[in-house]
């Protein structure tokens, strides 16, 4: 017997409850490059054939210097379980509410992006409470290229009276 217990096995072990978060807070999610090689599983998980997204002769036809990246493409770098953020609240997560974004520029082919969460609202319920996460993406030029709004509904450590 080694002592192991799969319950214990976190990618971080200390949980968070409704009360723990702070307004301000941040979660940063790992930069990436968006290779070729993300421009094609995106296109092959999306479906989406537009040339502009896959033919680097057709945009540059058009005046852009490379594939431009579908909105959503970009989006999807904002997925809270690729940075810790779900990882903190596996015991207190209820729910996944709501998700908007604005695409404020244009993302290409090799640009590098930042993606990142920010605590923005925090509104308590009796048993939850809803934390609202700004969503924002940044490229290398330090240029915000996307900026959304994500919700959760979180658990209370104890019910509030």
């Amino acid at each position: 017997m080694t002592g192991f217990d799969p319950a214990t096995h976190r990618m971080v072990p200390q949980q968070r409850w409704f009360e723990d978060f702070a307004l301000g807070e941040r979660f940063v999610i790992p930069s990436r490059t968006m290779t070729s090689a993300v421009f094609a599983a995106f296109q092959s998980a999306s479906g989406d054939t537009h040339p502009v997204h896959y033919d680097a002769e057709y945009c540059r036809a058009r005046g852009m210097p490379n594939l431009l990246a579908h909105g959503f493409q970009t989006l999807i770098h904002t997925a809270p379980g690729a940075g810790l953020f779900p990882f903190m609240v596996e015991e207190s997560l209820v729910g996944f509410l709501e998700q908007s974004s604005r695409f404020l520029k244009p993302v290409f082919a090799d640009d590098t992006i930042y993606p990142a969460l920010e605590v923005t609202e925090l509104t308590p319920r009796r048993t939850t409470g809803v934390v609202g996460l700004r969503s924002t993406v940044f490229n290398q030029r330090r240029e915000l290229v996307l900026e959304g709004l994500q919700k959760f509904l979180i658990r209370w450590r104890q019910a509030q009276p």
